[in-house]
């Protein structure tokens, strides 16, 4: 495997965001997820994490010598400085970090920066050019804003759990946090819209983000065909409902392969190498909407091919026939996946305690200023002495705020 993404031999300085400085609040996955993807591209992210104990994501799933190896990819690149929010003290340094920050994320529940006087009425009449973006469940305003709102309920709200589920059985989960995720880069959507828009008016402004709407912005023709049809959208499986043929489809060897044989001139090569003819020559079958009519029929003549083969084998007479298909993958083929490795999409990256680890890659990829891994993720409060010496705090300064456990 590559050792480390090309983009690594950049300096600092040649990152498209290099300059760019950004205060985290918050914890967990979504606003952690969009300030990590900012930090990627070369922006100085200061965590803000909570003394002693820290982000609770260094505590979540699989843990190495006590941290989650999550950790490793969430905060990459990232500074720590620890700070107890509920003191003054450390609300004031909250204050003078964004006095100087392009960038500040949050995730909290709404009103809680307010309560700690560091809301956005505060926070841009200090600095006016502050780009603050904002996550939550159900956003700053409406009548449920004050009520918590994680990933797993955005989407069930947003109509996209309705889906997850073969018909008639329970709906299921994603298998990732994709409400926190979508949001998050729905937040760095916006950040980097705000930062275009401040080169033009000088201003900064508040990025309203809720989970349930970043999902809900990706349901596709969910409401339209609501509106215009009364149609509600059921769960149909593994199956692409109104587009056809496009499913998951069972082998000789108990494996899956995933094939989307619905656009027409494919519909007819893969009828083709089914050995089916007649269905690809019907002129019935000849566009999607013929094709949705009989899905039934079709999807039966494919599983019957599929179920006389092994998955390499469908696999590569669909190949050679130009029809996209593919096997579901675990993390145990991703990692053996020449492709994933040539787009350097698995890094190894050397943990702080000499051991190698192998961490997603960086996306998007951009040609002359890519983004890089430069610095592993800090440990709590790793960070806090030089970042309070940059705001002006001296070391006898930074040693009273820690006598009195306001900052570790």
């Amino acid at each position: 495997m590559p050792s480390m993404n090309s983009s690594a031999t950049h300096s600092p300085a040649q990152t498209p965001l290099h300059g760019l400085r950004v205060v985290e609040l918050g914890q967990l996955i979504a606003g952690p997820f969009a300030a990590k993807t900012l930090a990627d591209f070369g922006a100085d992210v200061v965590k803000i994490e909570t003394p002693k104990t820290g982000d609770p994501l260094r505590k979540w799933r699989l843990l190495k010598d006590g941290t989650s190896v999550w950790w490793q990819v969430q905060s990459r690149n990232k500074r720590s400085v620890a700070l107890d929010l509920k003191e003054k003290e450390a609300q004031d340094i909250v204050r003078q970090l964004a006095k100087d920050a392009d960038v500040l994320i949050e995730n909290f529940r709404p009103g809680a920066m307010e309560g700690w006087g560091l809301g956005p009425d505060e926070l841009l009449a200090i600095n006016p050019r502050l780009i603050m973006l904002r996550i939550s469940g159900y956003g700053q305003t409406g009548p449920y804003r004050d009520k918590p709102g994680f990933g797993v309920v955005a989407e069930a709200m947003s109509g996209l759990r309705h889906l997850t589920a073969e018909p008639g059985r329970v709906p299921v989960r994603v298998g990732v946090s994709i409400g926190d995720t979508l949001a998050s880069l729905h937040g760095v959507i916006g950040i980097l819209t705000a930062l275009h828009e401040r080169e033009k008016s000088g201003q900064g402004q508040v990025i309203d983000v809720a989970l349930y709407e970043a999902v809900f912005n990706c349901m596709e023709s969910l409401l339209p065909e609501y509106s215009a049809f009364g149609a509600v959208r059921e769960a149909a499986g593994s199956a692409l409902p109104g587009i056809a043929p496009s499913n998951a489809y069972r082998c000789g060897d108990e494996g899956y392969v995933l094939i989307a044989g619905n656009g027409d001139s494919i519909f007819k090569r893969l009828m083709h190498t089914l050995g089916r003819d007649d269905l690809g020559n019907d002129p019935a079958l000849g566009d999607n909407a013929g094709r949705v009519k009989r899905v039934a029929e079709i999807d039966a003549a494919i599983g019957v091919w599929t179920a006389q083969l092994t998955v390499a084998q469908v696999l590569d007479a669909l190949d050679k026939a130009d029809v996209p298909a593919g096997r579901i993958y675990t993390v145990a083929d991703i990692a053996a996946d020449p492709h994933y490795q040539a787009r350097e999409m698995i890094q190894q990256v050397q943990m702080d305690d000499g051991t190698s680890l192998a961490v997603p890659g960086i996306i998007p990829k951009l040609s002359r200023t890519p983004g890089s891994h430069r610095r592993n993720a800090p440990t709590i409060g790793q960070d806090t002495d030089a970042v309070l010496n940059e705001i002006g705090l001296t070391s006898a300064q930074i040693q009273a705020l820690k006598d009195k456990c306001i900052v570790a």
